[in-house]
């Protein structure tokens, strides 16, 4: 490994005093942990023993009309697999690192110990080329997550590492099929070759969009599920800038989740007229009817400023099952602890431009060369910056189970996907739509609006707090938010 600048020393130092410095853990047992490609559509049984080996790489798939080179993955010949996980038990995987630059794996919307975080120079040091962490945690939510990097994260997002994660009930919630997709765009020319991954227009407003819309990295791909049954759809929007906006034809349905936590309060069903939002990091989990005559499809959509694009199709398979949605019970709620609001402390987050430039201190984890974003008007310095760097301590601090408002105000004209790590939150209210109140761990702030969200800070810990348009967050809007223990 090189050696470290100053500032980078400090910061490893630091993390040492966490804990979690990269390094090889002795490898946990897993029950029921299974690892499950998205293009099928119901889980298999099994357990495993040992971590689950994960190898960053290189990786060549054909998403134009040619093969592309140089995208990233866990295996050599297709996307991140869906991880799927069994709620409350034990979760273990290597990541091994093959690719010559540093990364580090972050594990989205999972409430987990601070040290498994996956956040270089704030809970580990940053995975180097030919090194392995590993990660280990027991997932207490079921629900719809994903997992990606949180090092040289524009490249390596931009480039495909990116991937659903799982964590089924407890108990079967009598699906008979279920299906992952996995919302992203790729900036490649029709031959494959790859555009630039971000341009500092795009950094400075909306974030730079790519040129192909996947889902599995295939372009409308075709999907079977029994004729008449009951299908769980997870969408997942793993894309570095784009908001999608999709809904379903040719069934009936309703949505069942957000964001991987079963619904507080209803959310309309999605049509052509009124999709649903779904920025980047968010979740949608949707039952699905499916048609009673074999062959017949089903649409999964998405609004699109030149008219709607078809993201993927569902075949309805084999003899009837005559299955109805009433059948299905309720997801049970995850166990969230209800913040009180007559007695919770008001935090105020400002999420804008910056007038300060320079580039941030983001050590081996990439910068973009440019400071554009900030929040409360100081940008986020870089991931290696010195602690004393102006800007760079926590956004604020609170005593573990204090219970607490954030009203997060976007003075900008663009919309803001603005994830916390380690918590989750549920908003209260907003200036500008009426939102319900169910549990997330990302909140889409659009141009000009005011959100207040509460949340109990349960969970000790430095925890990372960043617009989600990854641009933005590698040009300042970046922080963390500390719990004492």
């Amino acid at each position: 490994m090189a050696s470290a600048r100053p500032s980078q020393r400090l910061s490893r130092r630091r993390a040492l005093q966490l804990g979690t410095a990269a390094g090889v853990l002795a490898p946990l047992g897993l029950a029921g942990a299974q690892i499950t490609s998205s293009s099928q559509a119901k889980a298999q049984t099994g357990t495993t023993t040992a971590a689950l080996p994960l190898h960053i790489q290189q990786a060549r798939y054909t998403i134009a009309d040619a093969p592309t080179e140089g995208l990233i993955s866990t295996r050599p010949d297709g996307p991140p697999p869906v991880l799927r996980l069994k709620q409350g038990q034990p979760f273990a995987a290597r990541v091994t690192n093959t690719l010559p630059d540093y990364t580090a794996m972050h594990w989205h919307g999972i409430r987990l110990d601070n040290a498994m975080d996956g956040v270089p120079y704030l809970t580990q040091f940053p995975i180097g080329p030919g090194e392995s962490f590993d990660y280990h945690f027991t997932p207490m939510d079921a629900g719809t997550y994903w997992y990606h990097p949180h090092c040289m994260t524009m490249d390596q997002m931009a480039m495909g590492l990116t991937g659903v994660l799982v964590v089924e009930e407890a108990e079967d919630p009598g699906f008979d099929a279920d299906i992952a997709l996995n919302l992203r765009d790729f900036r490649l020319r029709p031959n494959g070759d790859w555009l630039k991954l971000w341009t500092a227009r795009g950094a400075a407003r909306s974030g730079t969009f790519g040129t192909v819309i996947t889902a599995n990295w295939d372009s409308d791909p075709v999907y079977e599920a029994p004729t008449g049954g009951l299908v769980r759809l997870r969408l997942a929007a793993t894309d570095t800038a784009r908001i999608y906006k999709p809904y379903v034809t040719g069934t009936n349905g309703q949505v069942i989740a957000a964001d991987g936590h079963p619904l507080r309060e209803a959310i309309d069903w999605p049509t052509d007229h009124a999709p649903a939002l779904l920025s980047p990091g968010q979740r949608l989990d949707i039952a699905l009817q499916m048609p009673r005559v074999e062959g017949a499809y089903i649409d999964v959509m998405t609004a699109f400023p030149g008219g709607p694009r078809r993201l993927a199709r569902i075949r309805a398979t084999g003899e009837n099952l005559g299955r109805d949605l009433a059948e299905l019970p309720a997801l049970p709620a995850n166990d969230v602890p209800e913040p009180d609001l007559a007695n919770a402390r008001v935090e105020d987050l400002v999420f804008g431009w910056t007038p300060e430039g320079g580039a941030p201190q983001n050590g081996y984890c990439g910068s973009l060369g440019y400071t554009f974003w900030s929040i409360n008007r100081k940008p986020w310095p870089g991931d290696a910056a010195d602690p004393e760097t102006p800007g760079a301590g926590p956004l604020a601090v609170f005593n573990r189970g204090e219970s607490v408002i954030l009203r997060l105000r976007n003075e900008s004209p663009n919309a803001h996907p603005i994830h916390l790590h380690g918590l989750v939150f549920r908003p209260l209210r907003s200036n500008k739509r009426s939102l319900p109140s169910n549990w997330t761990d990302t909140a889409l702030l659009l141009k000009d609006e005011v959100i207040e969200v509460a949340l109990v800070a349960d969970n000790p810990g430095d925890w990372a707090f960043h617009c989600h348009v990854i641009e933005h967050q590698k040009t300042g809007l970046a922080g963390y938010i500390r719990v004492l223990a």
